[in-house]
């Protein structure tokens, strides 16, 4: 009993802060949603989709990183009106299925009409340790979807995935150390790009190198052993490196015409409705000020915190807060 009990305890002081309710399927009648029972609306604009079988954190997980990676900033907005636009007009969804041998993804992509580029499987999810490469594929998959959905119809001179098409595929020719249609049987030594499934095309591998491009600013992959894991594919893991030899594909992801998440998701999603009320408590005032010095005393990073998004909790967001202030008043 006492082992049970230290269980619970440790879930509930580990959990994660997600304001979304898990509701049943809209839907069960589709043909490509009918084995589905739980499911989330995110941001009036992304569906999550998941089979009985997944627990309703990891379905909780999901939401809040699609929400995080939308609304990166989380004042409860999504950063690009453009992107939500794309996205409900092309019911972009995410699957979340028991395995890939559920009968579930057969019905997915033969009968779903919206915009399904990824799905993810049960043992892929953990959320307690988001987008931990080998641990949590979640935030890898949710922007797979919103790149493809979303970044690619609305900036296509700057994100087309095919070749000579964008810039994009203009950066990715560079750091694979050349055009390969095809995956060559050995890289140039100049590459860092060195992606080697064969299953996967020039479209594929254009997804791909995005995602590396993302989550290597974010500082996602900043880490030895996550680096001696993916070096065979991608060797820029720090966002010094990514800045330092991927210029061009630096300079599309740091540009502000394309809104980009630039923090990457804890897999927290409760957003305040005004930006700057971090008590949640209707208004912006001093207290929410107390809030933000006692976050930068203590050290402890925090997104909703983060006001100016230069990843820090400093002075920046004070002076920044209390501009919010004076301009409410």
């Amino acid at each position: 009993m006492s082992y049970i009990i230290i269980l619970t305890l440790f879930s509930f002081i580990f959990s994660n802060e997600v304001c979304f309710d898990i509701e049943s399927n809209p839907e069960p009648l589709h043909p490509g949603l009918s084995n589905f029972t739980k499911y989330v609306h995110v941001l009036d604009c992304f569906h999550v989709y998941a089979e009985p079988s997944i627990n309703d954190a990891k379905v909780l997980h999901v939401a809040a990183v699609v929400a995080e990676l939308l609304d990166n900033n989380e004042d409860g907005i999504v950063d690009d009106p453009g992107i939500e636009i794309l996205l409900r007009e092309s019911n972009a969804m995410i699957p979340v299925f028991l395995s890939e041998f559920s009968p579930s993804m057969d019905d997915v992509w033969n009968y779903y009409e919206g915009c399904v580029s990824a799905a993810l499987f049960k043992n892929e999810i953990n959320p307690s340790q988001p987008g931990y490469w080998g641990e949590d594929a979640t935030v890898e998959e949710v922007l797979h979807t919103i790149n493809v959905c979303g970044h690619v119809e609305m900036y296509p001179s700057t994100f087309n995935l095919a070749p000579n098409s964008s810039l994009m595929s203009d950066a990715m020719d560079i750091a694979r150390g050349g055009q390969f249609i095809n995956i060559p049987n050995q890289y140039p030594e100049s590459a860092w790009y060195h992606y080697d499934d064969w299953t996967c095309d020039y479209e594929c591998m254009a997804v791909e190198y995005l995602y590396w491009c993302i989550v290597s600013h974010m500082g996602l992959l900043d880490n030895i052993q996550i680096c001696n894991g993916i070096d065979n594919e991608w060797e820029l893991c720090s966002p010094e490196l990514f800045q330092s030899i991927d210029l061009l594909m630096y300079s599309i992801i740091t540009s502000s015409e394309y809104n980009l998440p630039h923090l990457a998701p804890d897999g927290n999603y409760c957003p305040s409705s005004v930006q700057g009320d971090l008590n949640y408590d209707g208004v912006i005032n001093i207290s929410d000020i107390i809030i933000l010095v006692n976050s930068i005393i203590t050290g402890v990073y925090s997104i909703q915190n983060d006001l100016n998004l230069d990843s820090q909790n400093d002075i920046l967001d004070i002076i920044y807060l209390v501009n919010i202030i004076l301009d409410v008043n």
